[in-house]
């Protein structure tokens, strides 16, 4: 298992295939994350230990949403808004990624037809 350090503490990938990633978190007391997007990802967090909060930010308002996780609680962001973690007590977490495959995802130009 391949082990990055970070600011807020470190990252290690357990799965990456498909459509689907999954990475180890281990949180410090204090650490956050940046404040970014997905475009295509959704980014769900697993509370194994500790407590992480989760801020979102909804809207052109500017104000945050929050979401405290305790043990065993999930928060899912979906793609598209800014997003930070901050670790409220020393974690561990896992960050689970994915993407659907959407059927209205097609753009045609033309219909198609038989000579």
């Amino acid at each position: 298992m391949e082990r990055s350090g970070k600011f807020w503490g470190s990252t290690s990938p357990l799965f990456c295939k498909n459509n689907v990633e999954i990475h180890r978190l281990e949180g410090v007391r204090g650490g956050y994350s940046s404040k970014h997007r997905h475009h295509a990802k959704y980014n769900m967090f697993i509370l194994e230990s500790g407590s992480l909060r989760i801020v979102t930010w909804k809207d052109a308002s500017g104000l945050p949403d929050t979401t405290v996780l305790e043990p065993g609680d999930t928060c899912t962001v979906p793609p598209g808004l800014y997003h930070r973690f901050e670790v409220v007590a020393p974690c561990v977490a896992y960050e689970v990624y994915w993407t659907e495959l959407r059927p209205d995802d097609i753009e045609r130009a033309d219909h198609g037809g038989a000579a």
